[in-house]
């Protein structure tokens, strides 16, 4: 049963705003009481933490799909809707994040490390936010908007200071399991270690990490066997250790061919050659291994290579080890760059700022796109006459006619907001209009002839005032 998993692609989705309430106050000796509706709830965030506790992506293997809480609606009373609760997903230090077409949107190393990976949609306002002088009682409020979604990948990298590499079966298991508290699978059979083993080891006043990296053979780098799917975890390492087997019974290898493959692996690799390497000669415990070990020892310190025979079986050797790996960890802490706190940089948009692009398509269609037009759209109740007349008007301030006509589009001509999968087709009335069209008798305006229901009724109460009182007067009882 798989219980390491270092790559999976996650499907994330944020939770919905909630939608505004249109409503009215009703209370007794108060018709008029004007609009009281609440605005909707924010839709959750996904959020990535980095935590130590955790260190296998293997839950996000088995439940990939992961939604955060929706936003509640509005109510009346001026009662504002519950904010969806953002769902935190636990990640292991180290956890590159990454998008379907591998471009890395954030790295999380560092125990809190966090990154929204999907943001929860905004609560629509309700009819109270939306009332003003012109509007008093507004019948209408804006929808909730949709949360963020989509897919992700998220790829380990194993945060060590040291890694073993060498070699199946040549003995990083082993090692690994001496020189730490650390207890990985040990066997005489290759591929024994199917996933990167963590220990820590303290020499002296100096506390470390050691990772076992498995799977190196030749070809490793271009994906045969397990190589290409380690190799991810020896880039945030610091210090090498090519663990040589002095003692092996196969008759084409030997400490020094193996020792230039798996270099020529970490070659093709890339991004590794600044990394300060240890040789370790394992196996010295058995005599054959004693004396190959002696044999290349002139050739590797030869290369510029410090050498270590050791014996994890017999524990030979091994403090010397740790202290010298403890010396190249404290030079390479020492020598990173300090982290400074993290300067919060405000850069608010200009004020003058369109915010949005109107283009002409080859088929005669006119898009409009940009943040405020599509986020209007989605929050537009389409079935109220009054909140599309409340989108004319938003859109109309904006500029998007007066773009629109600058491109040449001419009424009746199709006009699209949003992208091409999700977009708004309508055909353009322009509700700007200057010219002869406005022209009439002093006084007047065509824009004020369309029946007004309630004025209508008010006549039409009045005209009955005045018949009911006409045949009062025209009664003669005499």
């Amino acid at each position: 049963m798989t219980t390491f998993v270092d790559r999976v692609e996650l499907h994330v989705a944020a939770g919905n705003g909630g939608h505004g309430c249109a409503s009215v106050h009703r209370e007794k000796f108060k018709p008029l009481g004007g609009p009281d509706g609440g605005t909707g709830g924010r839709g959750g965030d996904v959020i990535l933490v980095v935590d130590q506790s955790v260190t296998t992506l293997l839950d996000y293997h088995h439940s990939p799909h992961r939604k955060a809480t929706n936003g509640k609606p509005g109510e009346g009373g001026n009662r504002s809707g519950k904010d969806g609760e953002d769902l935190v997903l636990p990640v292991p230090d180290g956890t590159v994040v990454l998008d379907t077409a591998g471009d890395v949107l954030a790295d999380l190393v560092g125990h809190g490390t966090s990154y929204v990976a999907a943001q929860g949609g905004r609560g629509g306002l309700g009819n109270a936010a939306l009332a003003s002088a012109r509007r008093k009682a507004p019948g209408f409020a804006l929808l909730g908007e949709p949360g963020d979604l989509g897919d992700i990948v998220l790829e380990l990298k194993t945060v060590a200071d040291v890694a073993l590499v060498g070699y199946p079966s040549a003995g990083k298991s082993s090692l690994i399991s001496v020189l730490s508290a650390a207890k990985p699978k040990i066997a005489d059979y290759p591929f024994t270690t199917l996933v990167p083993n963590l220990g820590v080891v303290t020499a002296g006043s100096t506390v470390y990490t050691v990772a076992d990296v498995p799977g190196l053979i030749p070809g490793a780098s271009q994906g045969k066997g397990l190589g290409l799917e380690f190799l991810r975890h020896v880039e945030r390492c610091s210090v090498l250790v090519h663990v040589l087997d002095t003692a092996t019974l196969e008759s084409d290898r030997d400490p020094l061919s193996d020792l230039d493959i798996i270099e020529e692996e970490l070659r093709q690799y890339g991004g590794l050659d600044n990394r300060p390497r240890l040789v370790v000669l394992n196996k010295t415990d058995v005599p054959d291994g004693k004396d190959l070990a002696e044999m290349v020892r002139p050739d590797l310190e030869a290369r510029g290579y410090r050498v270590f025979e050791v014996s994890a079986v017999a524990h030979i050797g091994l403090k010397e080890l740790s202290f010298a790996l403890a010396e190249l960890v404290a030079k390479a802490r020492a020598a990173r760059p300090k982290e400074e706190a993290t300067r919060i940089v405000i850069r608010p948009k200009a004020v003058d700022e369109t915010g949005f692009t109107v283009t002409r398509e080859e088929d005669g269609l006119y898009r409009v796109r940009g943040e405020k037009p599509e986020r209007w759209v989605r929050q537009t109740d389409f079935n109220n006459d009054e909140a599309v007349g409340y989108l004319a008007d938003r859109l109309g301030r904006l500029g998007v006619e007066e773009q629109l006509m600058k491109a040449g589009a001419r009424t009746g001509d199709g006009v699209a907001i949003g992208p091409e999968d999700n977009a708004v087709v309508f055909d353009w009335e322009p509700s700007v209009m200057a010219g002869a069209e406005m022209l009439g008798r002093r006084g007047e305006d065509h824009r004020f002839e369309a029946p007004r229901p309630a004025a209508q009724r008010r006549r039409d109460r009045q005209a009955e005032r005045d018949e009911s009182d006409q045949e009062f007067d025209d009664f003669d009882p005499f």
